[in-house]
C-alpha cells in the first residue's frame, strides 16, 4: 500500500516537474518561432521582388535605350542618306560605339526588301515582306520581336522602327546581340542557386537559363500561366524533377515578355533552416534537462518523504521504548526503594551480630580456631555486599529520580567516576577495559548533573557496543579522559576501539532518531538528544572515527566562572 502511494506520488511530482516548465516554455518557444520564420520568409520574398523589380528596369532600360538610338538615327538621317552603304557604315560605328549590342544595322523599304545592310551576314536583297516582324513594325511603327532564327537560321531578336518621308515609308531595323542580351539577364546572382531569364507568353526562352534550356526552348515548367498579372508575383513551385524553387515573375514590354528570377527553395530558406535546427537543438537540449532535472528532484523529494516516513516510524518505536524504560525506571525506583528497607535492617542487623560476635572473643567465650576466621570472612563478606547493594540502589535511585532541571556547580573530577562506575560491571563482564584519564586541574562545569549523566551513560553504552560488535568479550578498551582546554573550555572525550562509524553515516549521527542498532538496542536516548542537553549547556559535541578503528566523541562545556582559578 505504502509502495503505491509513494509511486502515485512520483508520478504526481514528476509529471508537475516536468510539464509546469516545459508547457510555457514551448508555448514562447513556438510563438518565437514562427513570427521568427515568417519575418525571413518575408524578408526573402521582399527581397526576390526588389531584385526582379530593379532587373525589370534595367531590361526595359536597356531595351528603350536601343530603341531611342534607332529613331535618333532615323530622325536624323533620310532614307536616301541610309541606303548608301557607306553612309550606313559610318552610322553603323557609331551606333556600336555607343553600344556594343548592336550586331548590325539594315534597311528596308515600304515592300520589306532589304535595302542596305551593315553586318556580317549577307543580307541585301532579301525579302521580308511577308515576315511578322515586318508587318508588325509596319502596323505599329515599333517592334521588339521575340527570338527567331530568320534567313541567318541563328537565333537573334530585333528591334525595328518606321520613318515616313514624302512619299515614302521605310523600315530601320538592328539585331541585338543575343549573348551580350543574355548575359545582361543572366547576371544576377541571389545565394548559390538563384538565376534571371526571360520567357514569351507562349512560354519560350528568350534568354539562356544557367541551371539548364537553350535560346528558343520550351520552358518545361511551366511558368507562364493563363492570366498575365500585374506588378511582380512571388510563388513556390516544383519543377519537372520534383525540386521546389522560389519565384519572383514580372511582364515586360507590354506583357510580351516575362522576367523570371528563381532560386531553390533550400537555398532561398536556408536561413530558416538553420534557425530551425537551432531551435530543435535547444528544444532537445532543454527538454532533456527538464526531464533529467525532474527525475533528480522527484526521486529526492520522494526518498526524503520515505526518509521522514521511516524517521516517523522509528519515532513512534523510539517513543514506545521511552514509555517501556520510563515505566521500566519507575518500577526500577520503586525496586530499590524497597530493597533499600531490608537494607537498612539487614546494616542494622549485621551491626549487632558484629557487636556480638565482637563481645563474645573478648569474653573468652569464642576460641581462635579456623572455623572463628571463616566466619569472621563471611561476615566482613555479608558487610562489603550489604554496602554494595545499598550504593546501587542509591544510584538506580539518583538516576530515575524525576525533577526539574536544575543548574548548579559539576566537579567532574568525582563526577566522571561516579557515572563511570554504573558501567564498570557491563565492562568487566564483556571484557572491555575501562581507563580514566581524568586531569585533576579539570575545571569545575555548570549544569543539570542528571542530564549530563544521562549523556555520558549514553556515550558510554554505545562505545561498548560498538566495541563488543567488532572484538565480541575479549580485547575492547574504552578510555575517558578530561582536561583543560583553549578558550576557558573543558574538554571530555570517550574513545572505543569498536567497529567505527562510516562516513555516510558520520555526516547524520546526530540527526534526530537516527540509530544503526537494530530495534530493541540502545537506551532510548538519541545523540541527537545529547547534543541537545550539551548544547543547552553552552557546549558543543563532536565526534570523528575510522572504520574498523574506533571512534571519540568528544565534549567541549565552559568552564563555570572562577573554577580555573580554583583548579590551578
Amino acid at each position: 500500500m505504502t509502495e503505491n502511494r509513494y509511486a502515485r506520488l512520483r508520478k504526481l511530482i514528476l509529471a508537475t516537474m516536468i510539464l509546469v516548465p516545459a508547457i510555457p516554455f514551448y508555448i514562447v518557444m513556438g510563438i518565437g518561432y514562427y513570427y521568427f520564420t515568417t519575418s525571413i520568409e518575408n524578408s526573402t520574398m521582399a527581397s526576390m521582388r526588389r531584385i526582379v523589380e530593379d532587373h525589370r528596369q534595367m531590361i526595359d532600360t536597356f531595351l528603350r535605350e536601343r530603341k531611342s538610338d534607332l529613331e535618333f538615327v532615323a530622325e536624323s538621317y533620310t532614307f536616301d542618306n541610309l541606303a548608301d552603304p557607306i553612309y550606313l557604315y559610318k552610322v553603323f560605328n557609331l551606333l556600336q560605339n555607343k553600344s556594343a549590342a548592336f550586331v548590325d544595322l539594315g534597311v528596308f523599304n515600304e515592300e520589306g526588301i532589304h535595302v542596305t545592310y551593315q553586318g556580317p551576314y549577307k543580307l541585301i536583297g532579301k525579302d521580308y515582306g511577308e515576315e511578322d516582324w515586318f508587318k508588325e513594325v509596319m502596323k505599329q511603327g515599333y517592334y521588339i520581336s521575340d527570338t527567331f532564327l530568320g534567313y541567318r537560321r541563328v537565333p537573334h531578336f530585333i528591334v525595328a522602327i518606321t520613318r515616313e518621308e514624302p512619299g515614302r515609308k521605310w523600315v530601320l531595323r538592328s539585331t541585338i546581340d543575343t549573348q551580350f542580351f543574355s548575359h545582361l539577364v543572366e547576371k544576377v546572382r541571389i545565394g548559390k542557386t538563384g538565376e534571371a531569364y526571360i520567357l514569351n507568353d507562349n512560354g519560350i526562352l528568350q534568354t539562356q537559363r544557367r541551371s539548364g534550356g537553350n535560346l528558343m526552348d520550351k520552358d518545361a515548367d511551366q511558368v507562364v500561366g493563363p492570366v498575365k498579372h500585374e506588378g511582380t508575383e512571388t510563388f513556390l513551385k516544383k519543377n519537372q524533377n520534383g525540386e521546389e524553387f522560389l519565384y519572383a515573375t514580372t511582364w515586360l514590354q507590354d506583357k510580351k515578355w516575362l522576367l523570371v528570377v528563381r532560386r531553390e527553395e533550400s537555398d532561398a530558406f536556408r536561413d530558416v533552416r538553420s534557425a530551425t535546427y537551432l531551435i530543435l537543438f535547444i528544444n532537445v537540449v532543454v527538454g532533456v534537462g527538464i526531464i533529467t532535472a525532474a527525475f533528480y528532484l522527484t526521486n529526492s523529494i520522494v526518498r526524503r518523504m520515505e526518509e521522514i516516513d521511516t524517521e516517523k516510524n522509528q519515532l513512534g518505536q523510539q517513543l514506545v521504548r521511552a514509555s517501556r524504560l520510563a515505566e521500566l525506571g519507575e518500577m526500577a525506583a520503586g525496586f530499590a526503594h524497597e530493597i533499600n528497607n531490608p537494607l537498612q535492617i539487614m546494616t542494622s542487623e549485621q551491626a549487632l551480630v558484629e557487636t556480638i560476635f565482637t563481645d563474645m572473643i573478648q569474653k573468652g567465650e569464642l576460641k581462635d580456631s579456623q572455623d572463628l576466621a571463616e566466619l569472621k570472612d563471611s561476615m566482613d563478606q555479608i558487610k562489603l555486599q550489604i554496602g554494595r547493594c545499598a550504593r546501587i540502589t542509591q544510584a538506580i535511585l539518583k538516576f530515575g529520580r524525576q525533577s526539574e532541571p536544575v543548574s548548579r556547580d559539576i566537579d567532574l573530577v568525582a563526577f566522571i567516576p561516579d557515572a563511570t562506575n554504573m558501567i564498570a560491571k557491563k565492562a568487566s563482564v564483556n571484557g572491555i577495559t575501562v581507563r580514566e584519564e581524568i586531569s585533576d586541574r579539570t575545571p569545575i562545569v555548570r549544569g543539570d548533573p542528571s542530564m549530563l549523566q544521562q549523556v555520558l551513560l549514553n556515550l558510554y553504552n554505545n562505545a561498548m557496543d560498538a566495541i563488543m560488535e567488532r572484538h565480541g568479550t575479549e580485547g575492547g578498551e574504552l578510555i575517558i579522559a578530561s582536561a583543560p582546554d583553549e578558550d576557558g573550555k573543558v574538554k571530555i572525550s570517550i574513545t572505543d576501539n569498536g567497529i567505527g562509524i562510516s562516513p555516510e553515516n558520520l555526516k547524520k549521527i546526530f540527526s534526530p532518531f537516527f540509530t544503526t542498532k537494530p530495534v530493541g538496542k540502545g537506551t532510548g536516548l538519541g545523540l541527537s538528544v545529547c547534543y541537545g542537553i550539551v548544547d543547552s549547556m553552552g557546549g558543543v559535541m563532536e565526534v570523528s572515527s575510522k572504520r574498523g578503528i574506533g571512534t571519540t566523541f568528544t565534549i567541549r562545556l565552559p568552564a563555570a566562572p572562577g573554577s580555573e582559578e580554583e583548579k590551578g
